[in-house]
């Protein structure tokens, strides 16, 4: 298992929007990916930013997400309400 912890800073003024485009995510990736238990989103630690919780069963379907044409599509809506790119807070890994 894989888990991802993300911190994404919208840019002045957009932070609505970017939450909106996050949660269609959201669904997407709920909806789409067998190989992904969670993908949440919350409220960052400042005012302008969010924080994706993201879990996959391993390193394939978390590439796999990548990949995915909602990922490209919701993605490249996220990338207009950002400011720089999305920031991996912590990573891990678990060992079986």
């Amino acid at each position: 298992m894989i888990a991802l912890v993300v911190k994404v800073k919208a840019k002045t003024g957009e932070l609505a929007g970017l939450r909106e485009a996050a949660v269609r995510m959201s669904r997407a990736v709920t909806m789409n990916e067998p190989g992904n238990a969670l993908f949440a989103v919350g409220d960052g630690p400042d005012e302008d930013t969010i924080i994706i919780m993201e879990r996959y069963r391993d390193e394939q379907a978390m590439e796999d997400h990548r990949g995915m044409p909602h990922f490209k599509e919701v993605g490249r809506e996220m990338g207009r309400f950002m400011d720089g790119k999305p920031e991996v807070l912590y990573r891990f890994v678990e060992h079986q």
